[in-house]
């Protein structure tokens, strides 16, 4: 049993809890529904929106442990993954995912209005095209960082819809900018893996035929350029110019993780290892209290 939690990644639960900034962005910009919802209320219908998300990514890795164990044998960590090892059967594994997507998406027909549902929807939806021939973006090169880091403005609406009505929609600007520092992350993610596994780094990712290190490099800079100018057209539009402050701070996050990237000599399994840096970790805390006091504020 212990291989079959290992295989579902539970670890990676923060992802799901980016849905916050979608709730929290909700009520800054429509704070005239803050008065509509007690407590209690808020704080349950969160939560659940959390477990939901979870149980909906989980079942998106029980995709992506089945449809990449043939190219996670060539990954120095990934092939050490329960399927790859035999450690767990196929079948239940599958059944496991079933039952996570129906439980998840039963609940949110309750709970929740039709735009959650389809926004969960779509994040089970995402890791399908993302994984599963024939579609499968994950071996076209700079499409599999773009539909991978969509899984960010998306967990980004399925917190926005807990609590907004289906009408509402958020700004167009914050969605890109959320989107693009995603994409940023995941080309560093996919350099790193070009730096450091070689020759190899094709048999694991498909994409990396085509890459160069000088593509990625490129991927990064347009894809923190997009993010900034996204971010700056929300701040200017909305007036919202005390959040001007954290620009510099900003700058400063993208060019830790810039020198991480090329400096790093270990494979970078997934962008959050890169938060064991203590300045990073330590910006990643200061960028998120001034989001919290301007929202609070």
């Amino acid at each position: 049993m212990t291989a079959y939690l290992r295989a579902l990644r539970l670890e990676r639960w923060p992802r799901s809890a980016a849905i916050i900034l979608g709730s929290a962005t909700f009520f800054f910009l429509h704070q005239d529904f803050l008065s509509s919802f007690r407590p209690l209320e808020t704080a349950f219908l969160l939560a659940l929106s959390f477990l939901l998300t979870w149980a909906i990514s989980t079942a998106n890795y029980v995709v992506n442990e089945i449809v990449d164990a043939p190219y996670d044998i060539h990954h120095p960590t990934k092939r050490h993954r329960p399927l790859v090892q035999g450690k767990i059967k196929k079948v239940p594994f599958i059944l496991l995912g079933i039952g996570l997507t129906a439980a998840g998406l039963g609940l949110a027909v309750v709970f929740f209005s039709r735009s959650f549902v389809l926004s969960l929807l779509a994040l089970l939806g995402a890791g399908f095209i993302y994984n599963v021939k024939p579609v499968r973006t994950k071996d076209i090169p700079f499409l599999d960082a773009i539909s991978e880091s969509a899984n960010n403005p998306i967990r980004f609406l399925i917190g926005w819809y807990a609590f907004a009505p289906r009408h509402f929609f958020p700004p167009l600007s914050l969605l890109l900018a959320w989107w693009s520092f995603g994409n940023f992350l995941m080309t560093a993610k996919r350099l790193s893996e070009f730096r450091l596994l070689r020759d190899k780094a094709a048999d694991y990712r498909l994409s990396h035929k085509r890459y160069s290190r000088n593509l990625l490099l490129f991927g990064m800079i347009a894809s923190a350029t997009v993010f900034l100018t996204t971010f700056l057209v929300f701040v200017l539009s909305l007036r919202l110019y005390r959040n001007l402050i954290i620009f510099p701070l900003l700058l400063l996050y993208l060019f830790l993780f810039f020198r991480k990237t090329l400096e790093e000599r270990e494979v970078m399994e997934e962008p959050e290892s890169l938060l064991r840096n203590p300045l990073i970790a330590l910006l990643t805390l200061v960028l998120a209290g001034l989001f919290a006091l301007s929202v609070f504020l």
